[in-house]
C-alpha cells in the first residue's frame, strides 16, 4: 500500500499519510541492508577450551571432592599447590552441566504429612490439648488438658494440674476411653507435637489400647482448629478470669464452663444444636421437633416467610481436619 502510494505522490507524502516513519519504509523495503542482530561472540584467548572445562569438572566430581563445595575445592588445590580456576569459573561450569545444587551429604528434614481425618461419628476421631491458665502470680501457671470429640464437640476429658506431665495426660486419656466405652480400633486421637503429646508413655497407652495415634505438622495450629477453637471459646468468656488465685478455683470454674458448654451452649458447627444432644444421639428428635414448630409457624403466617418454608440447618454428615482438596472441589462442584 505505502509502495504503491508512494510512487504516485512521493515517498514523504505516503508515509505521513499511513503514519509511518520513512526510516522504517527503508528498512521494509530493502530487507539486504538489515544489521545482523546477533553476531557469534568471539572468545577471548583466556577462555578455557571445553577439553579444560571437562577436566575442571571431573576434578569437582571425583571421589576426593565431590561432596565439597568450589569454595572448598578451590581452597583445596591451593594448598596442594594447584590452581584449575577461580571459584566463579567453577561455579559457572557446574551450571553449564546442571550441577548447581547442595552437594554436601546433609541431613534431611522429616518430611511431615498433613493429617487428613475424617469423622461421620461420636467417639472416632477425638482432639486433644493442653493450654495455660494464669496463676495468682506473674510466671505461675496452672494446664489444663482437654480432650474433645470432634464430631459432636462434646468435651469427653479434661482435668487441670500444676504441670504438663506425659503420666498425667496418660491417666486422663485412660480414663475418659474407659467411661466412653471404647473398643480396640474404634478411635484415633488426634494432637499436636508437645513434649506430653508424644511421650513413649502416652505411645505406649494409645498402643495397648489399640488407638491410633496423630499429630499435627509442627508449627501449623491449622492442623489441630477443634481444640484450638475451643479454647478461644472458653478464654472469651466474659467471665473468665484474668487469674485463678488456686487450683481449687480454677477446676471450680472449668467445672462450670464445661458443663455449660456440653450442655448448654449451641454450637453453630452442629447445626446450633447442643455437644451432648449430638454426643448421644438425641439430635434427630430435637431437629425433628423444630422443623415442626417452624412448619406450625409457617401455616399460621406464610406472609411472613415469603410463602417459603423455612429451612433448619441440618447436622454436618461428616467433620474433616483438612478435608482433601480433590473431595473439597467435588462437593463444590455437586452443589
Amino acid at each position: 500500500m505505502v509502495s504503491e502510494l508512494s510512487a504516485k505522490v512521493g515517498t514523504k507524502k505516503a508515509c505521513n499519510s499511513f503514519s509511518i516513519p520513512r526510516s522504517s519504509y527503508y528498512y521494509w523495503k530493502h530487507p539486504a541492508t538489515k544489521p545482523a542482530l546477533y553476531k557469534e561472540r568471539k572468545l577471548p584467548d583466556f577462555a578455557y577450551t571445553p577439553a579444560e572445562k571437562q577436566e575442571i569438572l571431573n576434578v569437582m566430581n571425583s571421589d576426593i571432592y565431590m561432596n565439597q563445595t568450589p569454595y572448598e575445592i578451590y581452597a583445596s588445590q591451593l594448598d596442594a599447590g594447584e590452581y584449575r580456576c577461580s571459584v566463579r569459573t567453577m561455579y559457572r561450569i557446574l551450571s553449564e552441566n546442571d550441577q548447581v545444587k547442595e552437594r554436601r551429604k546433609v541431613r534431611r528434614s522429616n518430611n511431615y504429612q498433613k493429617p487428613e481425618l475424617l469423622s461421620n461419628k461420636a467417639n472416632q476421631i477425638w482432639s486433644w490439648d493442653i493450654t495455660k491458665l494464669k496463676g495468682p502470680e506473674k510466671w505461675t501457671y496452672f494446664y489444663l488438658y482437654v480432650i474433645i470429640d470432634i464430631f459432636s464437640r462434646f468435651v469427653v476429658g479434661w482435668m487441670v494440674a500444676y504441670r504438663e506431665l506425659s503420666s498425667l495426660a496418660r491417666q486422663l486419656i485412660e480414663e475418659t476411653c474407659r467411661r466412653q466405652n471404647i473398643e480396640p480400633g474404634q478411635l484415633t486421637i488426634h494432637a499436636d507435637r508437645g513434649s506430653s503429646m508424644k511421650s513413649k508413655q502416652v505411645a505406649f497407652l494409645l498402643s495397648d489400647l489399640g488407638v491410633t495415634k496423630s499429630h499435627s505438622r509442627p508449627y501449623i495450629s491449622n492442623d489441630n482448629p477443634f481444640s484450638e477453637s475451643h479454647f478461644k471459646t472458653m478464654k472469651y468468656r466474659p467471665d473468665f478470669p484474668e487469674r485463678f488465685n488456686s487450683m481449687a478455683e480454677a477446676r471450680e470454674f472449668c467445672h462450670l464452663f464445661f458443663d455449660w458448654y456440653n450442655k448448654k451452649h449451641y454450637h453453630s458447627g452442629i447445626g446450633f444444636l447442643t455437644p451432648k444432644s449430638v454426643h448421644y444421639g438425641f439430635a434427630e428428635d430435637i431437629l425433628e421437633n423444630r422443623k415442626k414448630v417452624l412448619l406450625n409457624a409457617f401455616e399460621k403466617n406464610p406472609k411472613r416467610f415469603r410463602f417459603m418454608k423455612p429451612k433448619l440447618k441440618n447436622l454436618p454428615k461428616s467433620v474433616w481436619i483438612n478435608k482433601p482438596d480433590n473431595i473439597e472441589n467435588k462437593e463444590k462442584n455437586d452443589a
